[in-house]
This record gives structure tokens, C-alpha cells and sequence, in this order.
């Protein structure tokens, strides 16, 4: 098995199609090709960027290149300049380096895949709100340290759901602005502002190339992290509201058991504690990725690339999963 996002049966449970499809090989690749002619066509070499645009370029002739370089891009340049007309290999990456390629390709996937987030943070607040319509007026016992308290009501717990998603969409809707925002920097990060490159591409314009000031990439990963964790609450306390003997919820469908006929698992409750706690665990590696050496850092950045994506397929997922649960709600309350 390789991973529970990709695999042939897992990613049934754990796998989200549309983030899939928007962190791919061919995606990227399309991304990386469409910066190689924004900055030719910015830097005035019209005739460079509709070279590279028509140019035929398949991901399988980067895998090699990319295992001795450590990265697709030089690959990517001798590729492009097989195709090209001589006359105009010059036109073709000058004042680029390979991390401004690479970063900014991933931010224009971020550019399509945190609306999608957004998107299911609005609807999960609406399917909240209308359970509340539909069961809060219901009385639940309270529990404090998992011990009976104080009677309250569905709305009460529903409420301790419900309220961190706004915060959630307020948090996203900041840091997009210092997240979705050009790379190209060169050699050393002393590059052009990108000013031309960051119009075509529809992203933001830094004061600095952020080569090594990756402080954006790890709010989008704390932010990740909250989000799930946030619905990992949701799950843990369906979980133990369903549990038999407790009874305070009762939802269609769930999980068989091989073994005993007579149970219904709360299998998507389950994913969201499962997938809260991947993405916690993944956060210190993406706060480790901060720590850049001098300019730029060839270890740090490559553990962005193995944590940042399968957090933003965790927290897709887990949005998927949350309405998908909510819906199979019959019953709330004692």
C-alpha cells in the first residue's frame, strides 16, 4: 500500500476525487507549463510562450529527471528545449529557478482547492444549522469529563460544532491573501517582484521572493489542522452518542461487522476522529519544513511536498465526510 488517499480500495474511505484531482501529476505539470510562458510572454518573448504553450510534454519523461536532479524542473527546461526552435532557448526560464516553477505551481492548485474548502465549510454550517431547527429543541444529559453533569439541549452541543466553522472561514479568508501569491525569485530570491508573472496567473505579488520564508505555507497547515480537528470533535462525540446502552443518536446506515451481525459501526464518525488526528500529527512535520538554511534548502522544502498535500486530501476528505454523517442523522436526544 502506498497511501490511504491513492490506494486502490482505501481511498473509498479516505479519498477525496475533486482535491485528487487538482494535486496530480498532469495538473501540476499543466501548471508548471503555463509559468515557463507567463514569464516568457511577461519578459516580452511572445514568440517563447506560444512555443511552450503548444509543446508536447508528458509526466513520464520527468520521473527520471527528477530523481537525479531532486526535482522535475531542469528536466522540464531540456524537454521544452528539444522542442523548440533554438533561436529561442534563450527566452525560455532566464531569471527563473526551478523553486519558483515548483512553489508557484502548487499555489495556483491552492488557488482552485481552498474554495472547495470554503465551499464545504458554508454547506456544513447550513446542514448544521438545519439540525438544529429540526432537533434542538431535544434534551441531551450534559457530560463533563465523560461523566452525566447537567441536563442540556441538542442546540447546546450543536453550537460547540457549529461555532468554529465562521472562525474557520475568517482564518481562510486571511491567510488566502498571504498564501496565494507568486514565486520568482531566481538563484537567490533577489529577483523581479513577479509583478507580470503574478497578473497573469490571477495571484498576488510579495515585496520578497518567500524561498525561504515559508511561515505561509505553515498557517495554511495550522489552519488545516484546526479545521479538522474541529470536525474530529463532531465525530468523537457522535461515536459516543450512538454507543449502544447510551442511545442519544441514532443515524441510518454504518458500518456491518464480519463477525457480529448485530452492530452498526459508526464508520464515518470514526474517519473524522481518524483524519483530525493525521492531520495533528502532520502539523510538526510542516513547522519542521519552516526551518530554511540561508537562501534556500533543499531538505525542508521536499518535506513540504510529502505533508502539505496529504493534509489539504485529509481535510477535504473529512468536509466530504462530515455532511455525508450529518445526513444520516434520524434522531438526536433522550
Amino acid at each position: 500500500m502506498t497511501s490511504v488517499f491513492d490506494h486502490s480500495w482505501m481511498t473509498g474511505l479516505f479519498g477525496d476525487k475533486l482535491v485528487a484531482e487538482h494535486l496530480s501529476a498532469e495538473v501540476q505539470l499543466a501548471h508548471m507549463l503555463r509559468i515557463e510562458a507567463a514569464h516568457s510572454r511577461s519578459s516580452g518573448n511572445e514568440r517563447a510562450a506560444c512555443a511552450i504553450e503548444a509543446a508536447q510534454i508528458r509526466k513520464e519523461d520527468l520521473a527520471e529527471g527528477t530523481a537525479m536532479d531532486g526535482l522535475p524542473v531542469p528536466q522540464l527546461v531540456c524537454c521544452l528545449k528539444a522542442q523548440i526552435s533554438p533561436d529561442l532557448h534563450g527566452d525560455i526560464h532566464q531569471g527563473l529557478t526551478s523553486q519558483d516553477v515548483m512553489d508557484t505551481a502548487l499555489v495556483l492548485s491552492l488557488k482552485d482547492i481552498l474554495p472547495i474548502l470554503r465551499q464545504r465549510l458554508i454547506a456544513l454550517q447550513k446542514d448544521l444549522e438545519q439540525l438544529t431547527q429540526t432537533h434542538g429543541a431535544a434534551a441531551l444529559m450534559g457530560r463533563t469529563r465523560m461523566q452525566a453533569a447537567l441536563e442540556i439541549t441538542v442546540a447546546d452541543r450543536i453550537a460547540t460544532w457549529r461555532m468554529p466553522l465562521a472562525r474557520h472561514l475568517e482564518r481562510l479568508d486571511e491567510l488566502s491573501t498571504r498564501v496565494l501569491s507568486v514565486q520568482c525569485g531566481g538563484p537567490v530570491g533577489l529577483g523581479s517582484d513577479g509583478a507580470s508573472l503574478a497578473a497573469q496567473l490571477g495571484l498576488a505579488a510579495p515585496d520578497k521572493s518567500w524561498h525561504a520564508m515559508r511561515d505561509g505555507f505553515g498557517e495554511l497547515a495550522s489552519w488545516l489542522s484546526l479545521v479538522s480537528g474541529s470536525l474530529g470533535k463532531i465525530g468523537m462525540d457522535i461515536s459516543l452518542m450512538t454507543q449502544q446502552g447510551v442511545d442519544e443518536m441514532r443515524l441510518r446506515g454504518g458500518g456491518a461487522s464480519s463477525a457480529m451481525p448485530h452492530k452498526q459501526n459508526p464508520i464515518l464518525a470514526e474517519v473524522l476522529v481518524t483524519l483530525s488526528r493525521y492531520n495533528a500529527a502532520q502539523l510538526g512535520g510542516m513547522h519542521q519544513a519552516l526551518i530554511h538554511e540561508q537562501e534556500r534548502s533543499g531538505a525542508a522544502w521536499a518535506l513540504e511536498w510529502m505533508i502539505l498535500p496529504a493534509m489539504l486530501h485529509s481535510t477535504a476528505r473529512g468536509l466530504g465526510v462530515a455532511q455525508e454523517l450529518l445526513a444520516q442523522v434520524e434522531k438526536i436526544g433522550v
